[in-house]
């Protein structure tokens, strides 16, 4: 399968395992936030990071990160001046646009599978749960970063809800966008599924969730690069495995040849 490129001219998979290695480097101190460009150019960087394509989704995970590892969390002064949409920023399904011209008001966040109790959950049924707030960063494949305060439920506690069957072993999120004929979903495992910084945001810098930034209720798993934050979400469903579902590879990029765990 051909891989994709991005505009930097690299992998996503390349990148991926590059950004992760620089974040495990950088938390010895703030020597890459601050000089990553110039290290990228160092040869003998390059040669450091060569070595990380032989990193698997599992050692490099848990063995370093470890499952409940947190990722960076900023102050209010480092907030970007905006924070961009990307991909799809305004879904053209007839039902979504319905949705959004009523505010949301009818929608419903449908919880199914794997599950002992399968239901739907409303908006203001959510922003009723016990919520998070955090300030973290996102990091695009595509090269460009942004920070942004993020307020939602974690996703720990609609599972909590829904009690997950034992063979559950991932979460898939189905979204109201598409590529074509296409529909978008993403997914993760149950470690990230759990992990406190993982929310199903309502939220952005204190404001309601824009529809260009993922209304009314998008992903964020904080330890993942911004292809798996799924925007758009309209339903969750635990599966023991991918076969039935696209193209068998646990989301819209990954059946296009990108990584499906792509940890920064």
């Amino acid at each position: 399968m051909t891989r994709m490129r991005n505009r930097l001219g690299v992998t996503p998979e390349a990148l991926a395992k590059r950004r992760f290695l620089t974040r495990t480097l950088g938390s010895t101190g703030a020597l890459l936030l601050a000089g990553c460009d110039k290290l990228n150019q160092s040869p003998a960087f390059q040669k450091l990071l060569s070595t990380g394509e032989a990193l698997s989704k599992s050692s490099a995970h848990h063995l370093v990160s470890g499952q409940m590892s947190m990722a960076q969390e900023f102050s209010p002064a480092d907030l970007s001046p905006s924070f961009r949409g990307n991909g799809n920023t305004n879904p053209t399904g007839a039902d979504y646009k319905a949705m959004a011209a009523n505010g949301f008001a009818d929608w419903k966040l449908v919880v199914d599978g794997l599950v002992e109790h399968p239901g739907a959950w409303s908006l203001d049924q959510l922003r009723a749960m016990p919520s998070r707030t955090q300030i973290t960063r996102h990091d695009c494949v595509e090269g460009w970063s942004a920070i942004g305060q993020w307020t939602g439920v974690p996703l720990a506690q609609l599972l909590a809800a829904a009690q997950p069957k034992p063979e559950a072993r991932y979460v898939v999120f189905h979204c109201a966008d598409s590529f074509g004929s296409a529909p978008y979903y993403e997914s993760i495992d149950m470690d990230d599924a759990f992990h406190p910084q993982t929310l199903l945001a309502y939220t952005l810098n204190g404001k309601t969730l824009p529809v260009t930034n993922g209304a009314p209720l998008r992903l964020r798993v904080e330890r993942q690069l911004g292809y798996k934050h799924a925007k758009y979400v309209m339903r969750l469903e635990l599966v023991d495995d991918f076969s039935r579902i696209g193209g068998g590879h646990g989301g819209y990029w990954e059946d296009q040849g990108y990584q499906w765990y792509a940890g920064i």
